[in-house]
């Protein structure tokens, strides 16, 4: 009897304990609030900023620190929503423009209910869906983006920071710049790096440089990504708060990304509830995905920066310059970034990469550093200067299949000689997952 008891008790400790593992107990939680913060919520299109911080925001506001919010896009381009909202064809330029207000005024609603006062709220007016085009090739050396849908290619909205400015990278980063110098947070919450939806990616992708240049201006704040974009997740779908958000296991499998959950109590989720279902524009067709979002906690984890020490492949076997044996590793030797990527060893025909370089360098404006994107196919590669359109010479890029591993090689000078690099890499196969592709920050040390 004593030992079915002691058997019944390891059975119930350790479906406790998978139990808590499977609702992110095992993630630390973000830092408590305080009077003293001053919390920026960055947000790619008005919903976001509920999805991923509608906890947060009622926390902080609670202790009573300072919150604001910056949308990057008034999220004009969801044209089959705006269909199904409007029940009828959303077809002219001006329409989505008028959607566009819709939602700035749906977001105003929502965050009014959450105790931030609409004063505290940034519209930047950026195009829906095209900051990732944009963040590639939109910089003073090109013609502004043009939104397919809206035909604009300047900022359209009158309460914009920067109304009637160019749709120009530089223009993003300036309004994101003169937002942190203003009011000089030292809590931000921004969309992830791995974020499959390209403007939420870029935003973060902004934010990294925007940090960098005003780095002697005040003290380096504290950066927490939220995760919405996935295939799949979060599952299951429709209202649950009795759940919590975990990572995806396919997704996120290698334990890359340093995660924190952030516990909401039961009028937090309530109050996150109702400020959803004040988007009525999104909610009309993806309430089922959207309410899936409101649970008993909120999501935070980012990639740790690397550092990378200059080496010399002549005195050190290749396989011990990498930081690690990750799925996707790095070097800096011979001037050279190199990257290598793990892939199991059947894999050889049809092994197509695309690898993105964005280098920072502090005596360069960033506008005038290189936008390199390279794709290999096999041995060969392509190297493309996203912000010229144009297609270079491989100035000694290189790279070499050889059993388990893919290596490339690139030049330092090709990527600007950069201090930083924000990098990723993408392939049509299976073997990377999300969490190897996501963008990363990549230090390179002098000595």
């Amino acid at each position: 009897m004593q030992k079915k008891n002691f058997l019944a008790a390891v059975f119930l400790f350790v479906t406790l304990l998978f139990t808590a593992a499977a609702q992110g107990g095992e993630f630390p939680s973000i830092e408590p609030f305080s009077q003293a913060d001053r919390v920026l919520i960055l947000a790619p299109h008005p919903d976001d900023e509920d999805i991923g911080c509608g906890g947060v925001i009622q926390r902080a506001v609670k202790s009573g620190a300072q919150v604001k919010i910056a949308y990057l896009t008034n999220g004009d381009h969801n044209e089959f929503a705006f269909i199904v909202y409007k029940k009828w064809l959303v077809l002219r330029n001006s329409e989505f423009i008028a959607m566009g207000k819709v939602r700035e005024e749906e977001a105003k609603k929502a965050m009014k209910m959450l105790g931030v006062d609409e004063r505290n709220l940034i519209f930047l007016g950026y195009p829906d869906y095209g900051t990732d085009t944009m963040f590639f090739s939109s910089w003073e050396k090109n013609a502004p983006f043009k939104d397919i849908l809206t035909r604009q290619s300047y900022v359209p909205y009158k309460e914009a920071p920067s109304f009637g400015a160019p749709y120009k990278s530089e223009n993003i980063l300036s309004d994101l710049k003169r937002a942190l110098l203003e009011y000089k947070p030292n809590k931000i919450f921004v969309s992830h790096p791995a974020d499959v939806n390209g403007d939420h990616w870029a935003y973060y992708c902004f934010l990294q440089i925007a940090l960098q240049d005003l780095k002697k201006e005040f003290p380096e704040p504290k950066v927490y990504a939220y995760f919405v974009h996935t295939p799949g997740w979060p599952s299951p779908r429709h209202y649950h708060p009795d759940l919590e958000l975990i990572p995806s296991e396919k997704d996120f499998p290698d334990g890359l990304i340093n995660w924190f959950s952030f516990k909401l109590t039961k009028e937090e989720i309530e109050n996150k509830y109702k400020a959803m279902l004040c988007y009525r524009s999104q909610t009309c067709v993806s309430a089922f995905y959207l309410l899936a979002f409101v649970r008993g906690n909120e999501l935070f984890g980012d990639y740790p920066v690397i550092s990378l020490k200059r080496q010399d492949s002549g005195v050190t076997k290749t396989a011990e310059l990498f930081n690690s044996d990750k799925r996707v590793s790095y070097a800096v030797a011979d001037d050279s970034l190199w990257v290598r990527v793990r892939k199991p060893p059947e894999v050889k025909d049809r092994l197509f990469f695309r690898f993105y370089f964005f280098g920072y360098n502090d005596g360069v404006p960033y506008s005038k550093m290189p936008n390199i994107r390279v794709r290999t196919k096999k041995d060969k590669v392509t190297v493309e200067e996203l912000a010229l359109k144009k297609t270079l010479e491989p100035a000694g890029t290189t790279a070499l299949l050889r059993g388990s591993y893919f290596i490339l090689k690139v030049p330092l000078k090709l990527l600007g000689n950069p201090d930083f690099i924000l990098t990723c890499v993408v392939t049509d196969k299976t073997f990377l997952p999300l969490d190897s592709a996501g963008f990363r920050k990549l230090k390179i040390l002098d000595h």
